[in-house]
C-alpha cells in the first residue's frame, strides 16, 4: 500500500510537470536578465539587486545616480569626508562604511551585488561568485569614455538601463552648456594654462579624467601640453618650464593625516617658483577635490570647477552638487 501511494505521488508529479510543459530547466522569470562585464563574464540576475556594495567612491557615485540609497548596504568611507564628498546628506541613509573592502568584510554585509573595479587585487571576485554572489567588474575609469561605459554597464547590472542613458544624457547636456559658455565668455587668446599638483601620485597628465575635464572647461592642461602622460612624476623643474597661469593645489588633507599648509608652502614659498606667473600673480587655487577627481556622472561638475578656478565667478557652483535620475 505504501509503495502504491509513493508510486501514485511520483506519477502525479510527472503528470503535472508534463501538463505544464516541463523541461530540464525552469522557465526564466520575466524579471531575470543578464549583463556582460568588462572582463567578458556573463552575470545572471534573477531580480534587481537590493543589497549593493561597490569597491570605490566613483562607482558608489554612479550607483547613487541610478537608485535610491536604500538599495546600498555600504559605501566608501570617503563619502563622509566634506573635502572628498559631494553627497554628504545622501549617504547618511547608507548604514555601513568600507574602503577597498576585502572578502571577509563583503561577506558580513551579505550583498546580492558587488561592483568591482579592474585594478588592484581581484582574487575575491571568484570567491564571491563561488558563493552565489553576483559580481560585476567595471573599468577603473581613465577618461570620460570609460565613465560613460561604466554608467552603461552599472545601470544594466541594476536592471535600470534606461536610467543609465538618461544619466549620460544629463551629464552631456551640462558639459555642452559649459563649453558653450566658455566659448562665449573666454576668447582663445585668453585661455588659461593650468597645472594640477595632486596628492595622488603621477596624476594630472595626458590620459586621465582631469585632462578630459580641462578640455571641457576651456583650460589648457599644462602637463598634457608639455607631453606628460598619466603616470609621469611632476617635478618643480617641469613647473618652471611650463610656467602656468594658474596653479591648482589640493583642498583636502587625507582625512586629517597630512599637513595641508605644509604641502601648500612647499610650492608657494619655494624660492625657485616665485617667478612663475601663477605665484607671481596670486593665481593659486584649491579646486574642490570632491569634483575634480570624479570618475562618475559628476565629472561635469569637475569640469565646471576647473573653469571656475581659472575664470572666476561666472562659473561658480554650489557645494554638494550631484547628478541623479534615481526615483
Amino acid at each position: 500500500m505504501k509503495y502504491f501511494i509513493k508510486l501514485f505521488a511520483v506519477v502525479t508529479v510527472i503528470a503535472m510537470l508534463c501538463a505544464s510543459g516541463c523541461s530540464k530547466q525552469p522557465a526564466a522569470s520575466s524579471d531575470e536578465y543578464e549583463v556582460t562585464d568588462c572582463q567578458g563574464t556573463v552575470v545572471h540576475f534573477k531580480e534587481k539587486p537590493k543589497r549593493i556594495v561597490t569597491a570605490t567612491k566613483g562607482t558608489d557615485t554612479i550607483v547613487l545616480g541610478l537608485v535610491k540609497p536604500d538599495k546600498m548596504v555600504a559605501c566608501d568611507r570617503n563619502l563622509d569626508d566634506p573635502n572628498s564628498s559631494n553627497m554628504l546628506e545622501l549617504v547618511k541613509e547608507i548604514p555601513n562604511r568600507v574602503h577597498l573592502p576585502k572578502l571577509e568584510e563583503l561577506l558580513v554585509l551579505q550583498p546580492d551585488l558587488v561592483i568591482a573595479v579592474d585594478w588592484g587585487n581581484l582574487d575575491y571576485v571568484q570567491s564571491l561568485r563561488d558563493m552565489g554572489i553576483n559580481v560585476v567588474v567595471v573599468r577603473g575609469a581613465k577618461n570620460l569614455s570609460d565613465v560613460k561605459e561604466n554608467i552603461t554597464l552599472i545601470s544594466a547590472a541594476l536592471g535600470e538601463p534606461e536610467k543609465g542613458q538618461q544619466l549620460i544624457s544629463q551629464m552631456e547636456a551640462r558639459l555642452n552648456a559649459l563649453k558653450e559658455k566658455v566659448d562665449r565668455l573666454v576668447p582663445q587668446d585668453q585661455r588659461q594654462r593650468a597645472i594640477l599638483i595632486s596628492r595622488v601620485a603621477y596624476y594630472g597628465g595626458k590620459g586621465c579624467i582631469y585632462d578630459d575635464a580641462c578640455q571641457w572647461a576651456g583650460v589648457i592642461n599644462g602637463l598634457a601640453e608639455a607631453g606628460l602622460h598619466r603616470g609621469t612624476n611632476l617635478t618643480k623643474e617641469m613647473i618652471i618650464k611650463i610656467d602656468p597661469d594658474v596653479l591648482f593645489l589640493p583642498s583636502y588633507s587625507m582625512r586629517g593625516l597630512a599637513d595641508k599648509q605644509a604641502f601648500r608652502d612647499n610650492y608657494i614659498k619655494d624660492p625657485s617658483l616665485q617667478h612663475i606667473k601663477a605665484i607671481k600673480n596670486g593665481k593659486v587655487r584649491e579646486p574642490r577635490d570632491a569634483y575634480i577627481y570624479s570618475a562618475s556622472q559628476d565629472f561635469c561638475f569637475g569640469a565646471q570647477e576647473i573653469a571656475y578656478c581659472a575664470y572666476g565667478d561666472e562659473f561658480k557652483q554650489d557645494d554638494q552638487q550631484h547628478l541623479s535620475v534615481a526615483e
